[in-house]
């Protein structure tokens, strides 16, 4: 029988610093706010240390000094608040995926957003999450309900474990009627899509799975769905000694799959109890590169049995004793200066271990009751021969080290030296050489600059024969693989934002950086262009004369292009147009205050407010007869002038400074004071026809006609 694990199988790193923290704590005054993880055996465990689990800070009367550690699933902010008030020390294990959903619904609730969630209402992490938005979510797994939503403005987030199929599903048939601005964040966890790929993957391979989880475990659950779609035999072990083995006896290939909260010791013990099982684990490493539908055929094998475990079952008898080599011997008494030992096949029974060299505390008292036990212990010297625990301690952890590293462990080397090929450094008792083609992308020149710096570093090879132990590194692969990991990141938000967007929406934006031609706008992390023509409606010069850095403004979209990622924005769309207001401020009669802007052959323009102006006709400038208006006016000149007429349709105003000047008599018998008589007496309509450019309007001939004749 061969036995298929998956590569992401067990703790997630939130979970594992949240055990790892709890397990810190020893004593009266610990607690964890709910269940650190959906399994019995680790609570149990915590029990035993004096770690409470508590459901609410009522439970307990906590006092000031306590420790209260919050699990990867978080609480509210009302938790938070109250844990401060008492003064209790609060351990916050919040997955960070999970706070950035807290971070979220608490900025968009501030900002008028109705908030809604996707996932299981009575899930705890969910609970947290609505208790960051004053508890007023809306908590749906339904397209129909989530349409239902009748709001101006909308914010989604999911359950971080919620399976990505039914999410997309569930925003696909989203009907966006009834909201006029939504914004979507795909809030599930990248390691949980992994595990559910993995997990679909492993089940496509074998005749059987064991899906291994606590009973409340969520997460667990879900990954038996999935597991259940492509396979027959499936069965869900909440412990590992209460299952019938017998079950899977028969059964070639069997994919092991494991919730993010089962410890990896109840793994071992699945193995333990497995009949007839080779010595190789299969790992499903290549599934990210591999379609689902097509299972890859060749994969990469572990062997079960660690270094460490070999070294145990490799002792030799004493005339064959080597320093580092690692053995199992017999306590045969306990002195004032450490213990005496004896080992198989050998005669002598007074080999030392210093106390010194014993790990924990040595009491001679304590080790004369464990005369006749056996201990593991490594040979440090030959001449005498003396033991040592701590050393054995220390070798083979760094071989478990070096285990991990060899399967692709990343782990760090401070750099001492550098030679014609590379950079040599330390880890533990290995040299460490990185060719100089792999310290990064491109090529170095200086290897010195990186002399007493600590690398991040990948193994190529590792070389352990006799006294020969180096490690050949790279940390290009590292930044090549965090490089195309960020752009599938980005690739992929970019995606999510397109969907969730459409022309015409109305979205929150932030302007990041000005250019001469427009603004930057980050609209969800995605930078979209407002350009400087749709900033305002009187024109700008500078953007900064409309927005502010790093300040949050509603924009319109106004053009999409997914294909070459550009999103068109305007501020000004949702402005009021000058003009708007006109009817409101302004009525025939009027004398309003204004600056000459533009002076043409049939009159001037008067700029009566910021993209409002009226037209002043050469008739209505002066009560004397003008050839031209430049005799009267000049650009930028204030001027008094009486409003004759508005039409606020065609955006027209007709101005007359004439109208508040003083009457003055007239010569009739000269011809020039005729023509000025004949233009007084033309009806002001004629003054409408005007156009607001240059060449436009009518002449004053025009509107004479050929009275002169």
């Amino acid at each position: 029988m061969k036995v298929l694990v998956g590569k992401h199988s067990g703790f997630c790193f939130g979970v594992k610093r949240a055990v790892e923290q709890a397990q810190k704590l020893h004593g009266d005054g610990n607690y964890v706010l709910g269940e650190i993880i959906h399994n019995e055996s680790v609570i149990e465990k915590l029990e035993r240390s004096g770690v409470k689990t508590i459901t609410s800070l009522d439970d307990v009367k906590l006092r000031q000094g306590d420790n209260l550690l919050i699990r990867t699933h978080g609480e509210s902010e009302d938790t938070f608040i109250k844990a401060n008030e008492l003064g209790v020390n609060v351990i916050d294990c919040t997955c960070p995926f999970v706070k950035e959903i807290h971070q979220i619904v608490q900025k968009y609730c501030k900002l008028g957003y109705t908030i809604a969630v996707i996932g299981d209402e009575n899930h705890p992490e969910i609970k947290g999450i609505v208790g960051w938005c004053g508890g007023k979510a809306i908590v749906t797994q339904s397209s129909e309900e989530l349409s239902s939503i009748n709001t101006d403005k909308l914010c989604v987030v999911v359950q971080t474990t919620y399976p990505e199929e039914k999410f997309d599903k569930i925003i696909k048939n989203f009907n966006r009627s009834k909201v006029k601005t939504v914004d979507i964040f795909k809030t599930i966890c990248y390691t949980t899509k992994k595990r559910q790929k993995e997990a679909e993957f492993l089940a496509l391979l074998c005749d059987a799975v064991l899906v291994l989880g606590g009973a409340k475990s969520n997460n667990t659950d879900k990954l038996f769905d999935i597991c259940a779609k492509v396979c027959k035999n499936v069965f869900r072990l909440i412990n590992p000694v209460d299952f019938d083995y017998e079950k899977i006896k028969s059964f070639n290939k069997v994919g092991i799959v494991m919730g993010a909260s089962t410890p990896i010791e109840q793994f071992q013990e699945v193995i333990s109890n497995m009949e007839n099982i080779t010595e190789e684990i299969i790992t499903t490493e290549t599934v990210e590169t591999q379609p689902v539908q097509e299972p890859v055929k060749e994969v990469s094998e572990v062997s079960v049995k660690s270094e460490m475990e070999k070294a145990f079952n490799n002792i030799k008898p004493d005339r064959n004793l080597n320093v580092g080599q690692i053995v199992t011997a017999i306590i045969t008494s306990a002195t004032d200066s450490g213990l005496t030992l004896s080992i198989k096949n050998s005669k002598r029974d007074d080999l030392s271990l210093p106390k010194d060299e014993i790990m924990g505390e040595y009491s001679k008292e304590e080790y004369a009751k464990k005369v006749g036990e056996k201990i593991r212990v490594m040979v440090i010297a030959k001449q005498p021969i003396v033991f040592s625990e701590k050393a054995m301690e220390s070798v083979l952890k760094e071989e478990a080290e070096i285990e991990e590293i060899k399967n692709g462990k990343i782990f760090e080397a401070v750099i001492k030296s550098t030679n014609k090929g590379g950079l040599i450094g330390e880890y533990g008792r290995y040299s460490v050489f990185v060719p100089a083609s792999q310290i990064r992308i491109g090529f170095v020149k200086d290897l010195e600059k990186y002399v007493g710096k600590t690398l991040r570093l990948k193994a190529e090879k590792v070389e352990s024969r006799g006294a020969r132990r180096q490690i050949v590194g790279s940390q290009k692969v590292i930044i090549e693989a965090e490089k195309a990991e960020q752009e599938a990141i980005k690739a992929q938000k970019d995606a999510e934002f397109f969907a969730s967007i459409q022309e015409g929406d109305v979205v929150l934006g932030t302007p990041v950086r000005f250019a001469a031609f427009g603004a930057f706008i980050d609209v969800n992390g995605f930078d979209c262009l407002a350009h400087i023509s749709d900033l305002s409606w009187t024109g700008c010069k500078d953007c900064a004369e409309v927005l502010e850095l790093n300040k949050q403004y509603e924009f319109i979209i106004l053009k999409i292009d997914a294909e070459a990622k550009r999103v068109s924005v305007g501020y000004k769309q949702l402005q009021p147009k000058p003009w708007d207001s006109v009817a409101d401020k302004y009525n025939v009669g009027d004398v309003v205050k204004g600056k000459v802007v533009r002076i043409v052959s049939f009159g001037a323009f008067v700029e009566v407010e910021k993209g409002v102006d009226g037209l002043v006709h050469v008739s209505q400038i002066s009560n004397q007869w003008l050839e031209n208006p430049v005799t009267a006016l000049q650009v930028g000149q204030e001027v008094d002038a009486k409003i004759l007429d508005i039409n606020v349709e065609k955006e027209k105003m007709t101005l007359s400074i004439k109208a508040l000047l003083p009457e003055i008599e007239k010569p009739q018998e000269e011809k020039k004071g005729k023509k000025a008589k004949q233009v007084e007496e033309d009806d002001v309509s004629d003054l409408h026809e005007w156009k607001d450019d240059d060449n436009g309007g009518a002449s004053i001939a025009e509107m004479l006609g050929n009275s002169d004749k």
